[in-house]
């Protein structure tokens, strides 16, 4: 008789009990996550009504898989790009709340008595707030158009980057016990240098990687590859010395620069979804329901000051940031729970042997209890702000009001501010990569062919190094940084000193960092002289330097807008005037029209939307005629303008059988414009005896008449010369008729 694994039926048993308990809380309308932790409370070793699983170790290691998972997906969603995009008023607010409730959870710890790392956790768990929740949340009470949810993902941007910092630093404080602050600036420092080198890295590298080698990649094949990144980011990280959920999100964040960024959220949301059902049920498995009776206190008093103290502290912050009294309390009731993060940063505390055994099931209580909440803290927040209003003194809210005006008013951009913006970030960025070319050349490729302790091997060494890093040093040192916004600055005399101390910083840097390496390479004299000798090779070929950093710079750029070229791309594929644009819809078993004819279904008539193509498997179908039927697993590409659109996702959204899933049109049809030239066989015909649509698989959706514009024209419409016609259909067959001169092909 065969016997299965273990690890075979374990993972059968959470399946089962994750999916029974996550349809339950389905219906009760409650968030998944908490059923997959009751799932885990169920087959657990403290419950004995039911089988329990038996190798809780493969679990873990299944359950760091679902981190690994979790953190890449929130990566691909992160984007460094949206940091930037964030504005002052997210970060302010996110860094004033953070700081507040780490504070407060430290406090609250030490007054509970624990003792400080417990505390430090703890604090560390209350700061962040759950964006799976609030989302879900604003969905439901129909939200998220409204001003203040767009400051609420703002901050929930700033408080995913806070989070990963924490699990970077919250291991320091659990190894080495209590430090100073000045102690943590290495950590700090290190994190930042290998952000800007795995992120600087990755953006001039991957973006053409994957473009070059789209054409020929499938699904699958990019499945595997972006897979195959994420862990060997997950490797690099461990490495030296962090935790794999950032290398897991460092490449998220890299990939999420790319143009195939949708379609590998696609490809991986399943995976994540069930990795991550493991990890949340093995959340479960480590509560032990028999003690949370005993710590009934410690749960509420955290619970309270999660929606009590959390909400102030972001209320706080807003109005730090300038934003007036009922966005603040809109914004404040809103974070007023914790969730996935804090489980993820309990589990590093258990790892690690940090944290006591009963903190675990004190806060997935507290997450539960705040969920539940969270909805009703959103709904009151209109109550809240009017009975602020009432209650506080004129002269409050008059101060209130006066301190927004004046911030709104202030100008958010100036030369000044932008100079020391790109002045930061170069100087971290050129700093980085001098540094890492250092350590890459000298510890690691020069080892294996140089005897280090010949003098000739080690001028040789220097010299290989130095041309090596030379364009990043020249950038560093003597690049001009955004030359129209410095001389602007120049022209005004209070700026002039300042200017010339931080360029001269610039140099010192550069060149105590050379420095540095050739010292530890030559002696000291010999040093001296290959630095200036390097200074002289700089000035004297400053053209050659800066045209090969030009390159560099291009190509780096290039690739980081590469995603936003391609929409402007797709923007192009626009039919102006009237905005229509193809969307891509994947049709599932349930869909009421699954069998039906298109002609059945009239959605043309009803919608005015046209079906461009259909892709079904390995099969493509170019403008469908009218009897053409529809099979699960169909994606339809979709013309039609925004109302059109709009009114078709409305149609679908109230029959919730379709999943919209956005995709890049296929090359096998396009939408073209084109123009009926004079002496044309077209000219005096109707749509449908013109042949049109046959001849060119096309399908005319507009029409442009001088001033007429007409939009999804009958069949029955004659053609005249002149007519602009906007067709979706094959390129190249149109190109045919345009060859034939009855056509002039103007765009697509």
């Amino acid at each position: 008789m065969n016997h299965l694994p273990h690890l075979i039926t374990d993972l059968g048993l959470i399946l089962a009990a994750a999916a029974l308990t996550t349809l339950l809380f389905k219906w009760l309308k409650q968030p998944i996550v908490l059923g997959y932790i009751i799932a885990g409370v169920v087959v657990g070793p403290h419950t004995v009504l039911f089988p329990t699983v038996t190798d809780s170790e493969s679990v873990e290691v299944w359950a760091q898989i679902g981190v690994i998972f979790l953190l890449f997906s929130l990566g691909l969603e992160f984007s460094f790009k949206k940091l930037i995009k964030v504005g002052g008023s997210a970060a302010i607010t996110a860094c004033l709340e953070v700081g507040i409730m780490l504070l407060a959870g430290n406090l609250l710890g030490r007054a509970l008595g624990w003792d400080s790392v417990n505390s430090l956790f703890l604090g560390g768990m209350l700061a962040i707030s759950s964006t799976t929740i609030i989302i879900r949340t604003f969905d439901e009470l129909n939200v998220k158009g409204k001003s203040f949810a767009g400051l609420v993902f703002g901050i929930l941007v700033i408080q995913d980057l806070v989070a990963i910092v924490l699990l970077v630093l919250l291991p320091s404080f659990a190894l080495k016990g209590p430090v100073s602050g000045l102690s943590m600036v290495f950590p700090i420092l290190r994190l930042v240098f290998f952000l800007v080198l795995w992120f600087v890295s990755g953006i001039f590298f991957l973006p053409s990687l994957l473009r070059r080698a789209g054409k020929f990649m499938n699904d699958e094949m990019l499945l595997v590859t972006s897979l195959a990144l994420c862990f060997i980011m997950v490797i690099s990280a461990t490495s030296v010395g962090f935790s794999p959920a950032l290398g897991a999100f460092v490449m998220g964040s890299i990939l999420a620069e790319t143009r195939v960024v949708s379609k590998i959220e696609h490809l991986t949301k399943s995976i994540k979804e069930l990795f991550g059902a493991v990890f949340f049920v093995s959340v479960g498995m480590l509560i032990n329901p028999g003690i949370l009776p005993l710590y009934w206190m410690p749960i509420l008093i955290i619970a309270l000051t999660v929606i009590i103290a959390q909400p102030l502290a972001t209320i706080f912050g807003s109005l730090v940031s300038g934003q007036p009294l009922k966005t603040s309390i809109q914004v404040g009731m809103s974070l007023s729970q914790i969730g996935e993060f804090s489980f993820i940063i309990a589990a590093l505390g258990l790892s690690l042997h940090a944290i006591n055994d009963q903190v675990y099931p004190i806060i997935v209580a507290v997450s539960a209890i705040t969920t539940f909440t969270t909805p009703y803290m959103v709904k009151a927040s209109g109550t809240v702000y009017r009975l602020a209003d009432r209650i506080l003194p004129e002269r409050f809210k008059a101060a209130i009001s006066s301190y927004t005006a004046n911030a709104t008013s202030i100008q958010t951009t100036s030369d000044w501010r932008e100079f020391i913006k790109m002045y930061l970030l170069q100087t971290a960025i050129y700093t980085t990569i001098i540094v890492a070319l250092l350590v890459l050349m000298t510890q690691f490729i020069m080892p294996l062919w140089l005897d280090g302790q010949h003098p000739v091997a080690s001028i040789a060494a220097t010299v290989l190094v130095l041309l090596a890093i030379s364009p990043f040093v020249w950038a560093l040192a003597i690049r001009n940084l955004k030359q129209d916004v410095t001389i602007r600055l120049w022209q005004t005399t209070r700026y002039r000193v300042v200017l010339l101390m931080l360029h001269c910083l610039r140099i010192i840097i550069a060149f105590v960092v050379i420095g540095t390496l050739i010292n530890y390479l030559l002696p000291y004299h010999i040093a001296l002289a290959t630095i200036g000798i390097m200074l002289v090779l700089i000035i004297g070929n400053y053209n050659r330097l800066q045209n090969f950093y030009n390159r560099i710079e291009d190509r780096f750029l290039h690739n980081f807008h590469d995603k936003e070229q391609q929409e402007e791309q797709a923007k192009g594929t626009h039919l102006a005037p009237w905005d229509a644009h193809i969307s891509s819809f994947t049709i599932t078993a349930d869909f009421d029209g699954v069998g039906k004819t298109l002609v059945e279904l009239k959605l043309r008539e009803q919608y005015g939307v046209n079906i461009a193509m259909i892709k079904r498997g390995l099969y493509t179908i170019n403008v469908p005629d009218r009897n053409e039927r529809l099979y699960p697993g169909d994606d339809l590409f979709i013309i039609g303008t925004d109302e059109q659109m709009g009114a078709f996702e409305q149609y679908l959204d109230g029959h919730s059988t379709v999943n919209l899933n956005y995709k890049a049109p296929e090359r096998e049809v396009a939408l073209l414009q084109i123009e009926i030239v004079k002496g044309s066989e077209l000219i005096g015909k109707t749509i449908k005896a013109s042949g049109f649509r046959e001849s060119t698989h096309g399908l005319i959706v507009g029409i442009e008449r001088g001033e007429q514009r007409l939009l999804n024209p009958e069949s029955s419409v004659v053609l005249e010369m002149n007519d602009v016609l906007w067709v979706v259909g094959n390129d190249k067959r149109v190109r045919l008729l345009a060859r034939k001169g009855l056509i002039s092909k103007l765009s697509n």
